[in-house]
């Protein structure tokens, strides 16, 4: 099939064309709703394309892909999504493929690592909207008081120190939120630094590898049961309370993503970034996250929904988001361009990070499904009188299933 954005959107002299879009919401107050951003986008592509109209609906991350899963049931599909997921809509040939849809140009734009995330069987459906990545940060403060003078730079090195910050009475030595609201995302940071993953090098499941294994014995054994990450089990911690806890200046280390150094610089918590240490110190995958774009194919709208993604993956928008919402662009050129931004230096780390960054299996069907298991299962792995092992063997038999029967 040609690629539909080249033959341009509908003609003012044509009949209209709405493309509905769902979109998730980054803000955390109606000030900083992401409606704002899609409201800018839309008024600007609509003064120059007469004739589309792109009708937005925001919902919260907690709804968001759930909402567009029942549109979808109820046959009432979304032209677009903006969303966490794309997979089990692409396996049910519900989606335009990303050929059918951008210019060629936008298409080759974006970083590697990110566009190959996006495909299914080797066909790409995923669009890549925004991107992270993780790194170690640690409160200079709290370090200092506890005769500690830099980041810990393998795994003995940060239980030593989050031992000295504990001795110096840091309420919350190292956070390790393996609560219900990000513990993939934690989880799969542990298992890179212990020199694994979610899978192996031909995409199977291997959560019960030995190494990850050792990596949450460790994480048992050496700061769980040392009474080192605070007085909140990590089974009950959530990534957003961990974030606020920092910025309150009551914990010494945690991995965390971009919108920490806002959230800390506006409390006055003087901090440091650093790579999350590894088992022995070796290099190890760095954590990569990507938020999708994906067209449903109900609708019929290929060549406006393509004319309009063009738009939205521009330099100037695609910045535009990243700056408001402190997240790292898609595109080669939009990263660069942040890079040379001399105001934009504390985002350096993670910038150098994101092309090799490594990200989770998105591409597999049974993601979804093994992610969720991960979240509500994860903290068991760290609880008093219980052997990791026994946990990540039970999500490794939950993945298998899942695979099996996506």
């Amino acid at each position: 099939m040609a690629t539909l954005a080249g033959c341009g959107a509908a003609s003012a002299d044509g009949p209209g064309v709405t493309l509905k879009l769902v979109a998730a919401d980054y803000g955390d107050s109606k000030a900083n709703s992401s409606r704002k951003y899609w409201d800018a986008v839309v008024k600007a592509y609509e003064k120059k394309t007469p004739g589309v109209t792109v009708d937005v609906t925001v919902y919260s991350w907690n709804d968001v892909d759930r909402k567009v899963k029942e549109m979808v049931a109820a046959g009432e599909a979304p032209d677009m999504a903006q969303a966490g997921t794309y997979a089990d809509y692409a396996a049910a040939d519900r989606l335009y493929e990303v050929d059918d849809l951008l210019s060629i140009p936008v298409q080759a734009g974006f970083l590697p690592r990110l566009a190959d995330a996006g495909k299914v069987r080797r066909v790409a459906y995923g669009i890549p909207f925004a991107a992270s990545t993780r790194v170690l940060f640690y409160n200079k403060k709290l370090f200092a008081e506890a005769g500690l003078d830099g980041a810990p730079r393998n795994w003995s090195e940060l239980a030593a120190d989050a031992e000295a910050l504990d001795e110096a009475g840091v309420k919350t030595p190292y956070a390790l939120p393996l609560g219900p609201e990000e513990a993939q995302a934690e989880t799969m940071q542990w298992l890179f630094s212990g020199g694994a993953g979610y899978v192996d090098t031909v995409d199977n499941y291997r959560l019960d590898s030995e190494e990850n294994v050792r990596t949450f014995t460790w994480l048992k054994e050496k700061l769980v049961d040392q009474g080192l990450t605070g007085p909140t089990a990590p089974a009950e911690l959530n990534r957003a309370d961990a974030f606020a806890a920092f910025a309150r200046g009551e914990v010494g280390m945690l991995n965390g993503h971009p919108s920490l150094m806002r959230m800390a610089a506006d409390e006055g918590v003087d901090y440091g970034t650093a790579t999350m240490p590894g088992y022995g110190g070796g290099r190890h995958a760095t954590m990569g996250v990507a938020d999708w774009m994906m067209a449903f194919k109900k609708n019929g709208h290929g060549e406006e929904i393509g004319d309009f993604l063009d738009f939205v993956y521009s330099d100037e928008n695609v910045l535009d988001f990243s700056r408001e919402y402190d997240l790292l662009p898609v595109t080669v050129s939009a990263s660069e361009e942040m890079a040379a931004d001399k105001d934009e230096a504390d985002l350096g780390p993670f910038l150098d990070a994101l092309p090799d960054a490594v990200l989770p299996p998105v591409g597999k069907t049974s993601w979804a499904d093994v992610s969720a298991a991960v979240k509500e299962q994860i903290g068991r792995a760290v609880r008093p009188g219980i052997e990791p092992r026994v946990v990540l063997e039970q999500l490794q038999k939950t993945a298998e299933v899942a695979d099996r029967e996506g």
